[in-house]
């Protein structure tokens, strides 16, 4: 694929978004943003599959070296969700890619639990190994800063939900006939077709 080719391939249409497709992504967004905000934030499906990604980085990244190796166990876990949303961002799959941006924000905010936990380890470790976000705050001189790291990454998290409902329902919004409430047709460049 050449250049001029991927160029041509962004500027295509997103697919259609009906209106029971913005409704489901916005419920799965209320959901998992409420589930990764409340009780013992852990969203079962997701979290559960988000920690063999996160061991998974862990080796990846450990052949670049211990110090990629420690980060990798967050880098896996977002590396996966951002390579899906890039896919479906170049097939140009508005709802596909809104699951994944939801995923995404989902990881983030697993991320901030175990950021938050750096000082208190409290949570559970496969393994019962050493504490990333511990050595991590700790090698870079800011472990006192655990909750403010974790609610960051929560406030990123949430938001990259709630814009991933929101954005799909601007495209819904954007490509619905004139005149009709469920219609959904491709929209190029704010023109209605």
């Amino acid at each position: 694929m050449d250049w001029e080719e991927l160029v041509g391939q962004l500027r295509e249409a997103w697919r259609p978004v009906s209106r029971a497709k913005f409704v489901a992504v916005a419920v799965f967004a209320a959901v998992i943003a409420w589930q990764s905000s409340t009780g013992e934030r852990w969203v079962p499906l997701l979290d559960s599959a988000n920690l063999a990604f996160h061991e998974a980085g862990h080796l990846f990244y450990g052949v670049f070296g211990s110090t990629l190796g420690l980060y990798g166990g967050t880098l896996g876990q977002l590396t996966f969700p951002v390579v899906c949303l890039a896919i479906f961002w170049f097939r140009r799959e508005a709802v596909s890619l809104a699951v994944c941006l939801i995923w995404l924000g989902e990881n983030l905010c697993n991320i901030a639990r175990y950021a938050a936990d750096a000082r208190a380890q409290e949570l559970p470790l496969v393994g019962g190994g050493e504490h990333d976000w511990n050595n991590i705050l700790s090698r870079w001189g800011a472990l006192d800063s655990d909750l403010r790291v974790g609610r960051t990454f929560h406030g990123l998290g949430v938001a990259a939900i709630l814009f991933a409902a929101a954005w799909v329902g601007i495209r819904w919004y954007l490509g619905r006939p004139s005149g009709s409430g469920d219609g959904a047709v491709s929209v190029s460049g704010g023109d209605r077709r």
